[in-house]
């Protein structure tokens, strides 16, 4: 399941709203509307305001209204470049809504991997593409197992002795 930040969907609107103004900001202004709403509704939900009816039909309302807004063409640059955007984002717009704990910003997983993206630019020891993908990689992983609580001993020596290349899913691994 994939969310999107909030964080990074507002900060666009609020620029658009502050350069354009008046007719230009319109299309801004109704999407970060509907993003603050849901936002609103995520709290009411969190604090018992709402039951699940009123909680699905609230979404149901929000999800309307923003593909309503998307399926208007767009007049400037700008707004078509930001309606690209969501339309891409489309299906985990509101992701946040549906999963009781699921932070509808990427802070914190941006923060959580902060040191190992530093390590890399600085002394990542990564000369190539490759290497820097390597490396992403790997602390990524490591950074997983640390938020997991998993032992990456176990973890690396069942990667390195596999004979074929895994996807793992680290939410179903049991290597204690």
């Amino acid at each position: 399941m994939r969310q999107s930040c909030r964080a990074h969907l507002l900060r666009p609107c609020r620029e658009m709203i502050e350069v354009g103004g008046g007719r230009a900001a319109q299309f801004p202004r109704a999407v970060g509307t509907i993003l603050q709403s849901a936002l609103a509704l995520r709290q009411r939900r969190d604090q018992h305001q709402t039951d699940e009816y009123g909680l699905a039909v609230a979404c149901g309302q929000l999800e309307s209204h923003m593909d309503h807004l998307l399926a208007k063409p767009r007049r400037t640059p700008l707004d078509q470049r930001l309606a690209n955007h969501l339309r891409r984002e489309r299906d985990p717009l509101f992701t946040f809504l549906y999963c009781p704990g699921l932070e509808a910003t990427n802070w914190r997983a941006e923060q959580a991997i902060r040191p190992m993206v530093v390590t890399r630019k600085v002394w990542g020891g990564n000369r190539t593409q490759a290497g820097a993908r390597t490396q992403s990689i790997r602390l990524s992983v490591l950074q997983t197992c640390r938020q997991q609580n998993l032992p990456v001993g176990p973890l690396l020596t069942h990667l390195l002795c596999s004979p074929q290349p895994q996807i793992l899913n680290l939410n179903h691994l049991h290597l204690r």
